[in-house]
């Protein structure tokens, strides 16, 4: 016998199909993009808690971006999650397309402006990557454990060294992503991203206070990550490739290793809530950019 709360959700759930029916296209992109920004969060909050867990030793080491994802699947409802996940990368990824090619943040033309709309543009492909690469891994459950991050950037690299100049490939994406970290680090050092959040003051600055913790903690993780890939490109060895869940485990290799590695992961934790309050509030002119 159907249930009050029953009826409830079937009609909220007809109201929103009927919703996303009539819709215009710009708020359906809108509704994408900060679908995008939710699934961003949910991937580093994984990311971020892994490693604090791995840290105090009770998860065997610290994953990656997939490995994190990969580690739902054994959850109730976790194929659910990792399909709406998933789903959100594909929106994330669309919304960098909209905001390197077609300026979604009025950005401009200055060299600033270019270089930001170029590593938005390269941000998308990684994110579109990812969401690939999730929807690949859930054909089947035993895909889920096999291969696994590390295997993936093996054997990437072993193939670019393959190539005629692919030592200089490794080197130069490896130098590409130390770039990116140290501009994460810069962005923690300045301060200012609350300025696209559309909300009250005191909410806004607090945002602000935990994106640059977590902009700062991404930053040396990527810091990290790209020096040993460019030291895999230097000497040739494709074993040496690494990604973010080999740079956290360097990491917490190093002096005072297991201290070091819970204040980046939390500091993960912080980039993945401050993906959350972006997904909420921050100023998205998507359905400007389509509907224009």
């Amino acid at each position: 016998m159907a249930t009050a709360s029953d009826h409830d959700a079937e009609t909220a759930l007809r109201q929103t199909l009927r919703w996303l029916g009539d819709a215009p296209l710009g708020a359906l992109t809108q509704l994408a993009c900060r679908f995008g920004y939710a699934a961003r969060g949910f991937v580093y909050l994984s990311i971020g808690v892994i490693a604090v867990l791995a840290a105090v030793e009770l998860v065997p080491e610290a994953e990656g971006s997939m490995g994190a994802l990969r580690a739902w699947a054994e959850w109730p409802l976790g194929y659910v999650l990792l399909w709406i996940t998933g789903l959100g990368l594909y929106g994330f990824a669309g919304w960098r397309l909209l905001q390197s090619v077609f300026d979604a943040d009025r950005q401009g033309r200055e060299l600033k402006a270019i270089l930001s709309r170029i590593g938005q543009a390269i941000s998308g492909f990684v994110y579109g990557g990812l969401g690939y690469s999730v929807f690949g891994a859930l054909d089947t459950l035993e895909d889920l454990a096999e291969p696994d991050d590390r295997d993936a950037e093996q054997a990437a690299a072993q193939q670019a060294l393959s190539m005629p100049g692919g030592v200089w490939l490794i080197v130069g994406v490896g130098v590409f992503i130390m770039a990116a970290g140290l501009a994460n680090m810069v962005k923690a050092a300045r301060g200012n991203l609350d300025k696209n959040l559309v909300c009250e003051d005191r909410l806004s600055q607090a945002a602000g206070l935990v994106g640059r913790i977590g902009y700062g903690a991404r930053g040396l993780a990527f810091l990290v990550s790209g020096g040993m890939l460019a030291r895999a490109g230097l000497s040739a060895q494709a074993e040496d490739a690494a990604g973010l869940g080999d740079a956290l485990q360097a990491l917490e290799r190093a002096p005072f290793g297991s201290p070091l590695l819970v204040l980046v992961a939390l500091g993960l934790v912080a980039f993945g809530l401050f993906a959350l309050m972006e997904a909420r509030y921050r100023r998205i002119a998507a359905g400007e950019v389509v509907e224009d």
